[in-house]
Protein backbone atom coordinates (compact mmCIF):
# COMPACT_ATOMS: atom_id res chain seq x y z
CA UNK A 1 0.00 0.00 0.00
CA UNK A 2 1.15 3.54 -0.74
CA UNK A 3 0.44 5.80 2.24
CA UNK A 4 -0.05 9.57 2.11
CA UNK A 5 0.20 11.20 5.53
CA UNK A 6 -0.86 14.48 7.06
CA UNK A 7 -0.81 15.59 10.71
CA UNK A 8 -3.12 18.57 10.16
CA UNK A 9 -6.86 18.29 9.54
CA UNK A 10 -7.26 21.10 7.00
CA UNK A 11 -4.12 20.11 5.09
CA UNK A 12 -5.23 16.47 5.11
CA UNK A 13 -8.68 17.37 3.75
CA UNK A 14 -7.20 19.30 0.83
CA UNK A 15 -4.79 16.42 0.20
CA UNK A 16 -7.72 13.99 0.07
CA UNK A 17 -9.48 16.17 -2.54
CA UNK A 18 -6.32 16.25 -4.66
CA UNK A 19 -5.12 12.63 -4.34
CA UNK A 20 -8.51 10.86 -3.99
CA UNK A 21 -7.17 7.90 -1.97
CA UNK A 22 -8.85 4.49 -1.96
CA UNK A 23 -9.35 4.70 1.82
CA UNK A 24 -8.75 7.20 4.63
CA UNK A 25 -7.64 6.39 8.19
CA UNK A 26 -8.81 9.42 10.16
CA UNK A 27 -7.70 10.38 13.66
CA UNK A 28 -10.34 12.42 15.46
CA UNK A 29 -7.75 14.42 17.41
CA UNK A 30 -6.16 16.72 14.80
CA UNK A 31 -5.01 20.35 14.86
CA UNK A 32 -6.60 23.13 12.74
CA UNK A 33 -9.63 20.97 11.85
CA UNK A 34 -10.60 17.98 14.00
CA UNK A 35 -11.57 14.57 12.63
CA UNK A 36 -15.32 15.25 12.67
CA UNK A 37 -14.73 18.45 10.70
CA UNK A 38 -12.59 16.57 8.18
CA UNK A 39 -15.28 13.87 7.84
CA UNK A 40 -17.93 16.52 7.15
CA UNK A 41 -15.70 17.97 4.44
CA UNK A 42 -15.15 14.55 2.89
CA UNK A 43 -18.84 13.70 2.79
CA UNK A 44 -20.02 16.94 1.22
CA UNK A 45 -17.59 16.86 -1.70
CA UNK A 46 -18.28 14.63 -4.71
CA UNK A 47 -14.57 13.78 -5.04
CA UNK A 48 -14.47 12.04 -1.64
CA UNK A 49 -18.14 11.37 -0.90
CA UNK A 50 -17.75 7.61 -1.29
CA UNK A 51 -14.18 7.25 -0.01
CA UNK A 52 -14.29 4.74 2.87
CA UNK A 53 -13.15 6.12 6.23
CA UNK A 54 -11.83 4.31 9.31
CA UNK A 55 -11.87 6.45 12.46
CA UNK A 56 -9.14 6.29 15.09
CA UNK A 57 -10.66 7.17 18.46
CA UNK A 58 -9.75 7.26 22.15
CA UNK A 59 -12.02 5.30 24.47
CA UNK A 60 -13.35 8.58 25.91
CA UNK A 61 -14.55 9.75 22.50
CA UNK A 62 -17.72 7.65 22.47
CA UNK A 63 -20.00 10.48 21.29
CA UNK A 64 -17.57 11.47 18.54
CA UNK A 65 -17.39 7.85 17.39
CA UNK A 66 -21.19 7.57 17.23
CA UNK A 67 -21.38 10.90 15.39
CA UNK A 68 -18.73 9.74 12.93
CA UNK A 69 -20.52 6.48 12.16
CA UNK A 70 -23.81 8.34 11.75
CA UNK A 71 -22.12 10.68 9.26
CA UNK A 72 -20.94 7.78 7.12
CA UNK A 73 -17.64 6.47 8.51
CA UNK A 74 -17.21 2.80 7.62
CA UNK A 75 -15.43 1.53 10.73
CA UNK A 76 -13.53 2.64 13.82
CA UNK A 77 -10.52 1.44 15.78
CA UNK A 78 -10.07 2.36 19.45
CA UNK A 79 -6.68 3.44 20.78
CA UNK A 80 -4.44 1.77 21.72
CA UNK A 81 -4.74 -0.62 18.79
CA UNK A 82 -2.73 -3.29 17.02
CA UNK A 83 -1.27 -2.17 13.65
CA UNK A 84 -2.04 -5.67 12.35
CA UNK A 85 -5.72 -5.24 13.25
CA UNK A 86 -5.82 -1.90 11.43
CA UNK A 87 -4.27 -3.41 8.29
CA UNK A 88 -6.80 -6.27 8.37
CA UNK A 89 -9.69 -3.82 8.62
CA UNK A 90 -8.29 -1.75 5.75
CA UNK A 91 -7.97 -4.87 3.57
CA UNK A 92 -11.51 -6.01 4.44
CA UNK A 93 -13.03 -2.67 3.40
CA UNK A 94 -11.00 -2.47 0.18
CA UNK A 95 -12.01 -6.03 -0.73
CA UNK A 96 -15.67 -5.21 -0.17
CA UNK A 97 -15.29 -2.03 -2.24
CA UNK A 98 -13.68 -3.92 -5.12
CA UNK A 99 -16.50 -6.46 -5.16
CA UNK A 100 -19.10 -3.69 -5.19
CA UNK A 101 -17.41 -1.87 -8.09
CA UNK A 102 -17.63 -5.02 -10.20
CA UNK A 103 -21.43 -5.05 -10.05
CA UNK A 104 -22.82 -3.95 -13.40
CA UNK A 105 -26.53 -3.67 -12.57
CA UNK A 106 -27.93 -1.09 -10.17
CA UNK A 107 -31.58 -1.05 -9.08
CA UNK A 108 -33.35 1.82 -7.33
CA UNK A 109 -37.12 1.61 -6.97
CA UNK A 110 -38.62 1.23 -10.48
CA UNK A 111 -35.31 2.15 -12.11
CA UNK A 112 -32.58 -0.20 -13.29
CA UNK A 113 -29.18 0.71 -14.72
CA UNK A 114 -26.93 -1.50 -16.84
CA UNK A 115 -23.47 0.06 -16.46
CA UNK A 116 -21.99 -2.05 -19.26
CA UNK A 117 -24.41 -1.05 -21.99
CA UNK A 118 -25.43 2.28 -20.42
CA UNK A 119 -29.06 1.20 -20.76
CA UNK A 120 -31.70 2.56 -18.41
CA UNK A 121 -34.99 0.79 -17.60
CA UNK A 122 -38.22 1.82 -15.92
CA UNK A 123 -40.10 -1.29 -14.80
CA UNK A 124 -38.15 -3.32 -17.42
CA UNK A 125 -38.99 -0.90 -20.26
CA UNK A 126 -35.96 0.68 -21.94
CA UNK A 127 -35.85 4.48 -21.79
CA UNK A 128 -33.34 6.18 -24.06
CA UNK A 129 -30.99 8.44 -22.09
CA UNK A 130 -27.90 10.29 -23.22
CA UNK A 131 -24.66 9.31 -21.46
CA UNK A 132 -24.85 12.49 -19.37
CA UNK A 133 -28.46 11.84 -18.39
CA UNK A 134 -27.52 8.26 -17.48
CA UNK A 135 -24.65 9.48 -15.29
CA UNK A 136 -26.85 12.10 -13.66
CA UNK A 137 -29.61 9.61 -12.85
CA UNK A 138 -27.16 7.02 -11.56
CA UNK A 139 -25.48 9.61 -9.33
CA UNK A 140 -28.81 10.52 -7.69
CA UNK A 141 -30.17 6.98 -7.45
CA UNK A 142 -27.02 5.58 -5.85
CA UNK A 143 -27.52 8.21 -3.13
CA UNK A 144 -31.22 7.54 -2.53
CA UNK A 145 -32.99 9.89 -0.09
CA UNK A 146 -29.89 12.11 0.20
CA UNK A 147 -30.06 15.75 -0.84
CA UNK A 148 -27.23 16.32 -3.30
CA UNK A 149 -25.89 19.85 -3.64
CA UNK A 150 -25.86 21.42 -7.09
CA UNK A 151 -22.08 21.94 -7.12
CA UNK A 152 -21.43 18.32 -6.11
CA UNK A 153 -23.61 17.13 -9.01
CA UNK A 154 -21.89 19.50 -11.45
CA UNK A 155 -18.45 18.33 -10.28
CA UNK A 156 -19.29 14.63 -10.58
CA UNK A 157 -21.32 14.61 -13.78
CA UNK A 158 -19.70 17.43 -15.77
CA UNK A 159 -16.28 17.62 -14.09
CA UNK A 160 -16.52 21.24 -13.00
CA UNK A 161 -13.81 21.82 -10.39
CA UNK A 162 -14.91 25.21 -9.04
CA UNK A 163 -18.18 26.42 -7.63
CA UNK A 164 -20.14 27.64 -10.61
CA UNK A 165 -23.55 29.03 -11.42
CA UNK A 166 -24.84 27.02 -14.34
CA UNK A 167 -28.20 26.34 -15.96
CA UNK A 168 -26.76 23.17 -17.48
CA UNK A 169 -28.03 21.03 -14.60
CA UNK A 170 -31.55 22.51 -14.69
CA UNK A 171 -31.80 22.07 -18.46
CA UNK A 172 -30.75 18.42 -18.27
CA UNK A 173 -33.09 17.79 -15.35
CA UNK A 174 -36.04 19.25 -17.27
CA UNK A 175 -35.38 16.94 -20.24
CA UNK A 176 -34.79 13.99 -17.94
CA UNK A 177 -38.09 14.46 -16.12
CA UNK A 178 -39.96 14.40 -19.43
CA UNK A 179 -38.39 11.02 -20.20
CA UNK A 180 -39.25 9.67 -16.72
CA UNK A 181 -42.95 10.40 -17.22
CA UNK A 182 -45.03 9.45 -14.19
CA UNK A 183 -41.87 8.53 -12.26
CA UNK A 184 -40.50 12.08 -12.53
CA UNK A 185 -41.95 12.86 -9.11
CA UNK A 186 -39.26 10.61 -7.58
CA UNK A 187 -36.67 13.28 -8.44
CA UNK A 188 -37.32 16.07 -5.96
CA UNK A 189 -36.05 19.64 -6.27
CA UNK A 190 -34.70 20.88 -2.95
CA UNK A 191 -35.00 24.62 -3.35
CA UNK A 192 -31.75 26.53 -2.95
CA UNK A 193 -29.71 23.32 -2.47
CA UNK A 194 -30.02 20.75 -5.23
CA UNK A 195 -31.88 17.52 -6.00
CA UNK A 196 -32.84 14.29 -4.29
CA UNK A 197 -34.00 10.87 -5.49
CA UNK A 198 -36.81 9.60 -3.27
CA UNK A 199 -36.78 5.83 -2.96
CA UNK A 200 -40.43 4.63 -3.07
CA UNK A 201 -41.75 3.10 0.13
CA UNK A 202 -42.61 -0.57 -0.20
Amino acid sequence: MRVIRSEDGEVGLQLAYKERPDLIVLDLMLPTLNGIGVLKGLKRDARTLHTPVILLTARAQTEDRIQGLTMGADDYVTKPFSPKELVLRVKAILKRLQKSSQETDVEAGPFRFDKNSLKFYISNDVVELTSTEFKLMLFLCERANQTMQRNDILRYVWGYTDEVISRTLDTHMKRLRKKLGAQAELIETVRGIGYRFLLPKE
